[in-house]
């Protein structure tokens, strides 16, 4: 039990290290490129600290696990929105959204988060096909990113200093903070598994629960992180761009390669309610263009409620 602890403590320095350096080379990136913050939370930092939930539900999808393939996306959705977006929120409220940039990528998200939800009420099941789409549906996504980056507008403030940044070596940095992002949630993982195992916690409330929030765990730091610094914009993109990529390649990856089968209270409740907490996060902003403290309490409440459910 005392490398399980130890290996857990090392999994958090890694991913507290990693979160830090990835916000500051995200936003050197922003600067130099004229690209919004936003942007580039929701393609570059999101596809960084995504990869844990992309391995653990591949793995789990091999191993013949598909409660976890199934639950550590869904969960990972609620845990972002409701938890990481709450709390940020709650703290600091995102004063000045950019509104076109959030507006077609939640119409995005609730459009495929509503097909695989009416997908698995009817079947189950979500098949190789609907993996393949789901998957085809990412090159879209990636395409839109790129062709409206440029109409979206960059950041006007501090270009003079956006001349000394090196793109290569941003870049660099970028791939090693994803690396330890990603040994850092496999450590935090890994031992949250041994410990929930030993105290008897089913595989779906392990999924939804302590799997979902060790693979969370960076979405987490870069949040906290980009709200220290004072770039709200990285962190709440990083949000939306992770929930949509545990659509699109968290569940798109597995279902193709080997199909996922669906729990009922997969279906009936934690796909709902994916759904519902990013309304609670999107709609407000989307007409306010800004957050307010009261979204990130209610966020707070509902993941709360979700934890306690689970468990009993």
């Amino acid at each position: 039990m005392v490398k399980v602890v130890i290996l857990f403590v090392v999994g958090l320095i890694l991913i507290c290290l990693g979160g830090d350096r990835l916000v500051d080379a995200a936003v050197a990136i922003a600067k130099k490129l004229g690209i919004p913050q936003i942007v580039v939370g929701a393609t570059i930092v999101s596809l960084g600290t995504t990869l844990p939930e992309i391995l653990v539900s591949t793995t789990a999808a091999f191993n013949g696990s598909a409660a976890i393939a199934a639950g550590n996306a869904f969960g990972s959705i609620i845990c972002n929105t409701a938890l990481i977006a709450g709390l940020t929120q709650t703290i600091r409220p995102t004063k000045q959204v950019e509104a076109s940039s959030l507006s077609w990528r939640g119409i995005f998200f609730f459009i495929v988060l509503t097909a695989l939800n009416i997908c698995g009420f009817l079947t189950g099941a979500f098949g190789r096909p609907i993996g393949i789409v789901l998957l085809l549906l990412f090159i879209v996504y990636a395409y839109l990113n790129v062709i409206r980056a440029s109409s979206e507008g960059g950041d006007e403030e501090k270009k003079e200093d956006a001349k000394e940044i090196s793109i290569p070596v941003q870049i660099i940095i970028l791939a090693v903070c994803a690396a330890c992002l990603f040994v850092g949630a496999n450590l935090l993982v890994d031992n949250g598994i041994l410990i929930a195992e030993a105290v008897g916690v089913p595989e779906r409330v392990i999924a939804v629960t302590f799997i979902a929030l060790g693979t969370s765990l960076p979405e987490l730091m870069t949040s906290v992180m980009s709200l220290i610094k004072g770039y709200g914009n990285v962190g709440l993109g990083n949000v939306i761009g992770a929930n949509l990529l545990n659509l699109l390649l968290v569940i798109g990856i597995p279902s193709a390669i080997a199909g996922i089968s669906l729990e009922r209270s997969t279906v009936m409740v934690d796909m709902p309610l994916a759904c519902l907490v990013m309304a609670v996060l999107i709609v407000p902003i989307l007409i306010r263009k800004k957050s307010s403290r009261l979204q990130g309490i209610a966020l707070l409440g509902i993941y709360g409620v979700y934890c306690i459910a689970s468990f009993v």
